[in-house]
């Protein structure tokens, strides 16, 4: 059967950028429309954000309860930079559970992953450091380009006190988003190749989808023409790769 879909794809950008809005925009098509315009199958997801979380979480019931915080100080920054890298392990954890699972998950389904990393935790190079290789051998990578400047309106737009752990409408405090996210590695990593990362060796296909006038909360047909542009010119990066490697 021909390979008519993206087996993994990396979202990855600022906070706020408008990964998850890409993400909801795709889950509310058709299959055979996400097809045939993105590429994109049937929708399994893998965001880091939950995970932290749960942590953020964990640490404030341990401090109530009169013991010691395993993740994070009382500002909600982490212990050390190798948790960052734990939440990487975490989703290649996740990825291979998905194949232990779910037999066809790389032939009806596109797993979309999804986190953010700033320099002043490791970068992405420090987070692709620790992909897997199940994950590293199916991959495609979308950044979504925001600046720093839009990455700070919209965080501060979607915040939504009564829903702190929500995907969609969670957000970080200014101070805190600017010392985490400010300053990202993305051009120092992407810079080598106009259209592959060096990932542990692979060449993985990237793109860069601009939002940088917001069309992601717009939706409909302003963002998925956009879409559209970038996911076909990943479809071909990534069947010219594959088809060298046979």
């Amino acid at each position: 059967m021909a390979v008519d879909h993206f087996p993994v794809v990396l979202l990855l950008a600022r906070p706020g950028a408008g990964k998850s809005e890409v993400i909801h925009y795709l889950k509310q098509l058709p299959r055979v429309v996400r097809i045939s315009r993105f590429h994109v199958a049937d929708i399994l997801e893998i965001d880091d954000f939950p995970m932290l979380w749960t942590w953020f979480e964990e640490d404030e019931l341990l401090q109530k309860m009169g013991f010691p915080r395993l993740h994070s100080d009382s500002q909600g920054y982490f212990l050390g930079q190798h948790l960052w890298d734990l939440l990487i392990e975490r989703i290649c954890l996740e990825y291979k559970k998905l194949l232990r699972d779910k037999n066809d998950t790389t032939d009806r389904n596109t797993v979309l992953v999804e986190f953010s990393r700033g320099t002043e935790h490791g970068g992405y190079e420090s987070a692709f450091n620790h992909l897997s290789k199940e994950i590293i051998d199916n991959l495609v990578v979308i950044y979504v380009q925001v600046s720093w400047e839009e990455s700070l309106r919209k965080n501060r737009k979607r915040f939504n006190p009564d829903k702190p752990d929500s995907i969609l409408q969670h957000s970080l405090p200014d101070e805190k988003l600017e010392k985490l996210y400010r300053y990202n590695d993305w051009e120092k990593v992407s810079s080598k190749n106009p259209d592959y990362l060096n990932i542990q060796g692979v060449l993985v296909p990237y793109e860069v989808l601009d939002n940088e006038d917001d069309v992601t909360t717009q939706g409909g047909d302003p963002l998925g023409n956009r879409l559209e542009g970038v996911c076909e010119a990943l479809w071909l990066k990534y069947q010219k790769i594959h088809k060298q490697a046979k």
